[in-house]
């Protein structure tokens, strides 16, 4: 296996995969690094994210969830109120514009939760791409309406029903499908994980989330907030809300993981609370596995969270200390879904209801001078059918 020296985070990150996948690897790189700052590149994806996506989306104040919990004032990132009802277009139209430059007819990705198998689905028809989307088994049960929308915009949905059935194994059939197929495919990878360049890729094409929100609460407020709290499964959507705040000493940046069942149980998805120092998926990162090195079974209530592994950068942040990374469970995600539902009459997704979870136990333990900015991820309408099964079956 091939180890590069570029995409590190101290020690995490890195390319670890066969020789022939890391040619493929250098020429994406290399596309990326010609186009990220190239004048008509970003005019064309500026135009795409405002005309098409629909930034910016707004901070909201969320007066009623404020006054409700007490304390800190609470802002909401709107990601949910992008085209696609998530923060992985963003990602999806960068990505998918780089491909065209390169050539590329064929777009293949793997998807959890569904929302960024729907954002690439969605790019592909824009741009009239072939579309192959890798999903666990177990997922498309969990997120069968998300199947239908990728297959209403005309994507190939392809079950994986090996291992758990989750997002590791659709990463796995991705990466086997890439070095396959690598002369007319394109990867287009939706999480701040993989082998480099991609954990740059994904932070590049999300730090718009941080930008416009550093932006809008200095409009708002005349000052930068207290902290800025995500979900972190794989880590786009907060690698993206912390971006343009690492260099603000005085800005908390707080990841919230799934505890799933609970810490203690093992059924969880929390590596960074729980996992080690190990290698998945070409990249090193913490990690939940056992002691041959295999990954472990993961849980969480939300299938977008589902994940062994976490971004190299939330690695190093977590090492180095910029960073806080804490756990809810799946019954504080749940009853923080309809928390925000009930107070603000914004229904999230059972990922960004993490974020939430956490939230609704710090802010009344804070001042109300204090400020705090969550990043909504994404709707809840693809969980919906989802919660409404589990209440039925605890009917």
């Amino acid at each position: 296996m091939a180890k590069t020296q570029k995409g590190y985070f101290g020690e995490f990150g890195g390319s670890y995969v066969p020789p022939e996948l890391q040619t493929v690897m250098d020429k994406i790189e290399d596309a990326f690094e010609t186009y990220k700052d190239d004048p008509e590149f970003n005019r064309e994806l500026d135009y795409y994210l405002r005309q098409y996506v629909g930034r910016p989306n707004p901070l909201y104040f969320a007066e009623k969830l404020t006054h409700k919990l007490g304390g800190a004032k609470i802002y909401l990132k709107r990601e949910e109120l992008n085209h696609t009802g998530a923060h992985k277009i963003n990602n999806a139209i960068g990505q998918a514009l780089i491909a065209k430059r390169m050539g590329k007819t064929r777009i293949i990705a793997e998807t959890g939760a569904g929302q960024h198998g729907v954002a690439t689905a969605t790019a592909c028809a824009l741009f009239d791409l072939e579309c192959v989307i890798y999903m666990g088994e177990h997922d498309t049960h969990r997120q069968a309406l998300n199947v239908f929308r990728m297959e209403i915009l005309g994507a190939k949905v392809v079950a994986v029903n090996h291992g758990d059935g989750s997002m590791k194994e659709a990463i796995d059939e991705a990466l086997e499908d890439l070095a396959q197929n690598y002369e007319n495919t394109f990867y287009l990878l939706g999480s701040a994980v993989g082998p480099h360049p991609y954990p740059s890729i994904v932070k590049h094409f999300q730090a718009i989330i941080s930008k416009e929100a550093r932006e809008q609460i200095l409009q708002a407020e005349g000052r930068l907030p207290d902290a800025v709290l995500a979900c972190v499964g794989g880590g786009s959507n907060a690698i993206g809300a912390f971006a343009n705040f690492m260099d603000d000493p005085f800005v908390r940046l707080i990841g919230v993981e799934p505890a799933g069942l609970g810490l203690e149980t093992g059924k969880h998805a929390a590596p960074l609370a729980a996992g080690k120092p190990g290698v998945i998926h070409g990249f090193r990162c913490y990690v939940m596995e056992d002691e041959n090195g295999e990954p472990l079974p993961t849980h969480s209530i939300s299938a977008g969270l589902d994940y062994p592994g976490v971004g190299p950068e939330h690695s190093y942040l977590k090492d180095s200390g910029r960073a806080e990374y804490v756990s809810v469970t799946d019954q504080e995600a749940l009853d923080a879904f309809y928390l925000l539902s009930r107070t603000e009459g914004i229904i999230p997704a059972l990922e960004s209801a993490h974020a939430v979870a956490y939230v609704s136990k710090l802010a009344p333990t804070l001042s109300p001078d204090e400020i705090l900015i969550i990043n909504i991820s994404g709707r809840g309408d693809k969980d919906v059918k989802q919660i409404f099964d589990m209440n039925h079956k605890l009917a």
